[in-house]
């Protein structure tokens, strides 16, 4: 594969080569980093604007950063990429950076500062396909800029899910074994840019190069603690072409565009088992917090994240969203709600307005006891980046299934008109429990708009046994005359029988054939957790009121309409 960049001679730039690897003694690992080393030494490599100082035969240093050029088409005529007028570099802009290359397996401590330059990991194309083809990257106090391109790329190393496949995809993933390996230790700064898509010189405009991110792996890519990440990115922060397994450390990403993104599309899992995860996205003109475009998993640690206000995401993934343990608080305005089959007590929230960029969320027992709290205006990572937001998801392991809340922000109660909001597309939501998701034994119809299910007896499903009235005496399955368009809401107040002014817009339907008229006992039109979709029971209110009281009736429970509660 021919490569275009431009090719300068290193001379000089690595100081103190021998023959032979420099090694030093591996540290113990401790269980707060979660990782233990394959190899019994570590190869240290120390950085310098004066030149890099390894005695390892398998780092070198270069000049031959791959970039985006200052051109329209290549000297064929063909067009040369993607990128606009504000992506391109002059070859003098990337002639200042160093490339240190490594080659070949192994751990390497880096340290020190370059000022200009890129940590590139290649160890061949033959390396997808090799067990052994395994680098730790281990940042040790390590400050690495680059103006032109990813401050760290993982270009060729193992993929442990080489069989992947959009068939087989699935939202639990072992990336134990990958061939790429991040390892915080001690403070680090990696400040980065990217290259936009480059063609091959073709006329069928193939990708040659496009690295979205300032960390970049082709591969997939585990990060481990216990050190500190501070990551600055042009674009994107911390990019793979497939899966990112984060295990621990404690980073900070402040990104122009999307804060983490896992780009295969139905197939990559971005996964968090630990740490203390900062991500404040959307800084330039758009930008998702965390973005998947298959699944993104939580497992645990303390997760904030935060995207553009415009139109973006604290949580994004194609396939959806599970948090199973940690704290979770995702802020944005169009808010990715997290999957109903989750395994932690969640709280999907849509304001009616935005907040302040300085409101504190606070969640309360019934009885005024705190159990959770975050205010972005005290959170020292977000700092100044603190900014207004309609969505919030919020999760934390004091969160349980059967209580009721209060809840607060920036010091006022507020309550919810509607929990049916957000759904997924094709289907309705709104039953309290997730996108989609219908009452169990009441499996509802896709696009259901207030019609029961065919062969409907008169039994509600389970969860509805709240039900308190009966339908008007003799009524024999089919709406009185008036209620074609009825929307599966009932009027504010009704008690049993049907009155007689119009219903509410958007019932659209008739009780199935040889419905008997008689509902269950103590039905009183009103259904426990927004029955029906858009327009529905929308929650325990009835139309029109809002509730206070935020009652954990699922795993992944929704609230819509959010507004100061009127006292």
């Amino acid at each position: 594969m021919k490569r275009f960049f431009v090719i300068f001679l290193c001379a000089l730039l690595l100081v103190g080569c021998s023959v032979g690897e420099s090694t030093v003694p591996t540290e113990q690992t401790s269980a707060e980093q979660q990782h233990d080393s394959r190899f019994a030494s570590e190869t240290l490599i120390t950085l310098s604007d004066e030149g890099i100082k390894t005695a390892a035969l398998s780092v070198f240093a270069s000049r031959d950063i791959v970039y985006y050029e200052d051109r329209e088409t290549y000297d064929s005529g063909n067009p040369y990429g993607e990128g606009e007028p504000h992506e391109r570099h002059s070859s003098e802009e990337a002639a200042a950076h160093t490339v240190v290359n490594i080659t070949k397996p192994g751990a390497y401590r880096v340290t020190g500062k370059l000022s200009a330059g890129q940590i590139r990991v290649d160890l061949g194309e033959d390396a997808y396909d090799d067990p052994s083809a395994v680098v730790e990257l281990i940042l040790d106090n390590a400050d690495i800029t680059c103006t032109v391109a990813p401050a760290i790329l993982f270009l060729n190393v193992y993929e442990c899910d080489g069989d992947w496949s959009e068939d087989t995809a699935k939202p639990d993933v072992d990336t134990s074994a990958a061939g790429a390996n991040l390892i915080l230790k001690g403070e680090n700064r990696v400040n980065g840019s990217y290259v936009a898509r480059i063609f091959k010189d073709k006329k069928g405009e193939k990708k040659l190069w496009k690295q979205d991110g300032a960390i970049y792996s082709y591969m997939s890519m585990n990060v481990y603690g216990p050190g500190a990440l501070e990551l600055t990115a042009e674009n994107e922060g911390m990019d793979t072409e497939l899966h990112l397994t984060i295990n621990g450390g404690d980073i900070v990403i402040r990104s122009g565009n999307d804060g983490i993104n896992t780009n295969e599309d139905g197939v990559s899992v971005t996964t968090i088992n630990g740490g203390n995860l900062h991500v404040i996205a959307g800084l330039g003109a758009e930008g998702d917090g965390i973005d998947s475009n298959g699944y993104l998993v939580i497992n645990g640690g303390y997760v904030v994240s935060t995207a553009h206000p415009a139109s973006d995401a604290g949580l994004d993934s194609d396939l959806g969203s599970f948090i199973h343990g940690g704290t979770v608080i995702a802020l944005g305005s169009a808010m990715d709600w997290a999957e109903s089959d989750s395994g932690q007590v969640t709280m999907n929230l849509q304001f009616a307005q935005y907040q302040a960029p300085t409101d504190a969320i606070v969640v309360r027992k019934e009885d005024g006891t705190e159990i959770f709290s975050y205010d972005p205006g005290a959170d020292t990572a977000v700092g100044e980046n603190a900014r207004k937001f309609m969505g919030a998801v919020i999760s934390c392991s004091d969160f349980r299934q059967g209580d009721a809340y209060l809840v607060y922000t920036g010091g006022t109660q507020m309550m919810y008109t509607g929990t049916d909001v957000m759904m997924r597309p094709g289907g309705p939501g709104g039953f309290g429990g997730g996108k989609g998701q219908r009452p169990e034994g009441g499996e509802m119809p896709e696009g259901f708009g207030g019609q029961m299910p065919e062969g409907f007896t008169g039994e509600m499903p389970e969860g509805f046994e709240g039900f308190a009235g009966q339908m008007p005496e003799g009524f024999t399955g089919e709406m009185p005359e008036g209620f074609e368009d009825f929307g599966g809401q009932m009027p504010g107040g009704f008690g049993g029988e049907m009155p007689g002014n119009a219903p509410p817009e958007g019932f659209g339907s008739q009780m199935p054939e040889g419905f008997d008229g008689q509902m269950p006992e103590g039905f009183g039109g009103q259904a426990p957790g927004g029955f029906g979709g858009p327009g529905g029971f929308g929650g325990n209110q009835q139309p029109g009121e809002g509730n206070a009281l935020f009652y954990m009736q699922d795993m992944v429970n929704f609230f819509s309409g959010l507004m100061a509660v009127i006292q």
